[in-house]
């Protein structure tokens, strides 16, 4: 008796992503593109795997470097990391090729962290994001932000709250971090057990936690909006009125800090109210105005933001908006000779602009009419030995109730191109 053989299945965390959720995202990438290209940003692709050493910049103390990473020593013996986020392979990048200033940037594809799956959250997951690096103009921050409104507006999101904040400059925190800390010191016992290791260590951390006992905690701490120099406090007010002017709508939120320690100045998150409290964040962001120089170049301001592909299309589920597009083809051929002539129309009809698919392994007509139907096909093209002998095609209307009509062959494009419905 031979061995079964092993049935594998898709990683913990990961899945496949079938041809209508593939179609979603793309022309969510499509409208991406569109504001981004608008707005003067050019598209920069990072390697899927970076020198451990880039990533660790975003923060020793943060769960993305401590439990996270995808960590591996490839053959060379160099300790290399799958790409956890996008802004420090950006930095990377900026600091290698020294592009001229301000240098505006997106990306997308595949980021990859260890942690629990959840909903809208896995091990391998998609990000759109942008950087500008070069400028500390606080109407830089109203120009990224904006950026993002329009995306998530265009996707048909009306439930999202824009929450901004600023984290002052290294100065501005440790003095926040030391009354912060005597605060929650003070508090320990009441902090959920999670979150205690991080009062001596990030006490910046603790502000992020969605632990119920903990936020009970972090609402009565010091915000550290009290804590801003003028400097700070003005570029803060720069981009409030800068918001305002453009008619985006926004709440200040003084406990938000972003989950990485790179951030500094404004931060800002996008929370789709349709999705549950704890998981609701579709895009965040902020300033980081010190990892270019962590990662080895000169000082460079920077602001940027990422969008998480998979939550903000359950935001879009919640509210019944964007949906996968028509993936229906246009024309489905019938061959019921030998099946050359659907092979030779189906890549006319496609070279011609026009959508086509055709059945295989000589089905009847019966059943190739049924997958005609089943395609969505607004057209069927009918090939029978007459119309091969006639070097004609009858051309018939799937979606209503109409005589089939017939067309030389040479003539066949232009025909279903005028019988074709107009795109909507």
């Amino acid at each position: 008796m031979s061995k079964k053989a092993n049935s594998f299945q898709t990683p913990i965390g990961t899945r496949d992503i079938q041809a209508d959720a593939a179609a979603r995202r793309r022309a969510l990438s499509g409208i991406f593109a569109e504001e981004a290209d608008l707005a003067g940003y050019g598209e920069l692709e990072t390697p899927i795997f970076e020198d451990i050493g880039v990533f660790q910049r975003i923060g020793e103390g943060t769960d993305v470097v401590r439990k996270e990473m995808y960590e591996f020593t490839d053959k060379g013996d160099r300790r290399m990391a799958l790409r956890p986020e996008g802004t420090a392979a950006v930095c990377r990048s900026f600091v290698q090729q020294r592009p001229t200033t301000p240098w505006k940037v997106w990306y997308q594809g595949p980021f990859f962290r260890y942690e629990a799956p959840q909903a809208g959250r896995y091990r391998q997951f998609e990000q759109i994001g942008t950087e500008v690096l070069g400028s500390a103009d606080a109407d830089v921050d109203v120009e990224v932000i904006a950026l993002a409104s329009r995306v998530i507006s265009r996707v048909g999101l009306s439930r999202v709250l824009l929450v901004i904040n600023s984290i002052g400059e290294p100065e501005d925190r440790r003095n926040y971090v030391e009354v912060l800390s005597e605060y929650l010191g003070g508090r320990i016992g009441d902090l959920d057990p999670a979150d205690r290791d991080k009062v001596a260590t990030h006490p910046l951390r603790v502000l992020d936690s969605k632990k119920a006992a903990t936020r009970s905690v972090v609402d009565g701490a010091p915000v550290i909006t009290d804590f801003l120099s003028a400097e700070s406090r003005a570029h803060f007010d720069r981009v409030q009125e800068g918001l305002g002017a453009l008619g985006i709508p926004f709440a200040i939120e003084p406990r938000l800090v972003r989950g990485l320690d790179y951030y500094s100045g404004t931060t800002f998150e996008f929370q789709a109210s349709a999705l549950e409290a704890a998981q609701n964040t579709i895009c965040g962001g902020g300033r980081y105005n010190g990892l270019v120089e962590q990662l080895g170049g000169p000082p460079t301001p920077g602001i940027g933001f990422a969008m998480g592909v998979d939550r903000l299309l359950l935001a879009c589920d919640a509210e019944g908006t964007f949906p996968a597009p028509n993936r229906n083809v246009d024309v489905w051929v019938v061959d019921v000779t030998d099946g050359a002539s659907a092979r030779d129309l189906t890549h006319l009809l496609r070279a011609s602009g026009i959508s086509a698919d055709r059945s295989f392994d000589s089905r009847s007509m019966r059943s190739q009419m049924k997958a005609a139907d089943r395609s969505g096909a607004a057209l069927a093209v009918i090939i029978g030995d007459q119309e091969l002998a006639d070097d004609m095609v009858a051309i018939r209307r799937l979606r209503e109730i109409s005589d089939q009509i017939l067309v030389p062959r040479s003539e066949m494009v232009d025909r279903v191109r005028s019988m074709l419905p107009e795109p909507t």
